[in-house]
């Protein structure tokens, strides 16, 4: 019962969220049109509250009273996320030429023709502002988190396209659930100073840079810019053709640190504290994994996947069982109430919310019909889980990208059972740089033949002409009539 209240307040809270993000933002102002309707749910949820202790003990209306109270809350919610959609000042001098000083306020992200930097401004043309703006900058040029820069050059605002597929990207509402709302293309950068960012995000950036430099000492490249993805989720260029074919193979999702990599790295952690006492060691532990998030730049999975991991600790310390469906959606909820845009506007966390979804619901129902494959290598198990998540991203990435991979089920199946060890003989190899290099190179062989495999499965695989086809459109309602087709699907299983 008290499951049913939860999800019933959880699922009310995501509809009110998802309504309003498809509101127009002309006619979703906080002081606006969604204000007036959030206030009639919430009248409307009391007066059913009313009827229910009043007139009827129809458990039918407490739910729907419940959903409805929820649902104008995730409306009002929004609303406050949508207050902030620039500055007046910099809303004037977009198309201008203008000269302004930031400091980058995340780590800079390396394209293979291009590096892209978080800046949030300062200064512009002597006003004081304080917004954050996308620059995307020349490849030669190095710059750190925490660096204070002075750009100059013509002050824009993100607009929507339409790609190369024909497709429409709202790259404005993208770039916006992080408060990001001007760009810079290619203005004249100078450094200024160092040091400006948070002490504790520093260091853990050092400690990262560290690390892929490391690498890049004993493993050379492509390999080295896989490992850093698969280890830390390091932002560098691995070439467009191979991130092309990393696509076309369904397998890009290890490069960018998905949720499965930081499972691993989560379960290690805690294993790694285990011999201490309970206590401390899970206090440890959980204080590892959200400096693990923080350094892997806390993305939608990533953060995800750390709050599901450190639900799993605290269910241990309190003795409770850990409900893992509980655990999801909770984790889901808390990100959502942080940030309501990601709801619609950040694919990581749809992709990786119903990937976990089939691992928790359809993969245990379907393992029975994998005993010919053998449970030896946890091949079974790698089977059945990489079947269930294809199956429940499927629709996402039909209707989002256009994109069917037929070689994703076997790539899968052929890397992902290979990643832990690439993660583990990667790490030790880069630990072992800080003390002498030559220590490192044992690891680094073992992780460079790991490396060279995934790639040329990748690469074979890519090769075939029927690797992936693209479907040009792909409407929302075929995707919710396809999740609607698993979940009746799912309850008979579980009905039987």
């Amino acid at each position: 019962m008290r499951d049913l209240f939860l999800f019933i307040l959880l699922g009310g809270f995501a509809i009110g969220v998802l309504v309003r993000s498809l509101v127009p933002a002309e006619a979703g102002s906080a002081f606006g049109g969604s204000f007036v309707f959030a206030s009639f749910l919430l009248l409307l949820s009391i007066a059913l509250f009313i009827l229910y202790f009043v007139l009827s003990k129809q458990k039918t209306i407490l739910y729907i009273s419940l959903f409805i109270i929820a649902a104008g809350l995730g409306v009002l919610r929004f609303d406050i996320a949508d207050i902030d959609r620039g500055d007046l000042i910099l809303d004037s001098l977009v198309g201008a030429h203008v000269v302004s000083e930031g400091i980058i306020v995340d780590e800079p992200d390396e394209r293979e023709n291009s590096t892209q930097l978080i800046v949030r401004l300062e200064n512009v043309l002597g006003h004081s502002v304080n917004e954050k703006a996308l620059v995307v900058s020349d490849s030669y040029q190095s710059f750190s988190y925490g660096d204070k820069i002075i750009l100059e050059g013509e002050l824009k605002k993100p607009t929507g396209f339409e790609g190369d597929d024909g497709r429409y990207f709202d790259y404005a509402s993208f770039l916006a659930k992080d408060d990001i709302f001007y760009q810079f293309f290619f203005p004249k950068t100078e450094f200024v100073s160092s040091g400006h960012g948070n002490k504790i995000k520093q260091t853990l950036f050092s400690f990262k840079r560290a690390l892929l430099e490391n690498i890049t000492r004993v493993i050379p490249e492509p390999e080295s810019s896989l490992l850093g993805g698969l280890v830390v989720g390091a932002k560098q260029s691995m070439g467009e053709k191979l991130l092309e074919d990393f696509r076309a193979t369904g397998i890009i999702h290890i490069v960018v640190l998905s949720g499965y990599n930081v499972t691993i790295v989560a379960e290690a952690i805690m294993r790694f504290f285990s011999p201490l006492p309970a206590a401390f060691g899970m206090s440890f532990g959980a204080g590892a994994i959200v400096l693990f998030a923080i350094m892997t730049g806390a993305s939608a999975t990533i953060v995800r996947a750390s709050v599901m991991a450190l639900l799993v600790i605290l269910a241990r310390a309190t003795g409770r069982t850990y409900a893992i469906t509980r655990a999801l959606f909770l984790a889901g909820f808390f990100m959502i109430l942080h940030n309501p845009k990601i709801l619609v506007f950040d694919s990581s966390f749809q992709l990786s919310f119903m990937a976990t979804i089939g691992l928790i619901w359809l993969a245990p129902q379907i393992e029975k019909y994998f005993k010919l494959v053998p449970t030896k290598f946890q091949l079974r198990e790698f089977a059945v889980a990489t079947i269930a998540t294809q199956l429940f991203v499927l629709p996402m990435i039909l209707f989002k990208m256009g994109e069917l991979s037929l070689v994703s089920l076997p790539v899968n199946l052929l890397i992902l059972l290979f990643v832990p060890l690439t993660m583990l003989f990667g790490f030790l190899a880069s630990l072992a740089g800080f003390i002498h290099m030559l220590l490192a190179i044992p690891f680094a062989y073992i992780t460079y033949a790991l490396l060279a495999y995934e790639l040329k499965v990748v690469e074979l695989f890519a090769s075939l002409p029927f690797a992936s086809v693209h479907i040009d459109y792909f409407p929302l309602w075929a995707a919710l009539f396809m999740y609607s087709l698993y979940g009746l699907f799912i309850w008979r299983l579980y009905k039987k």
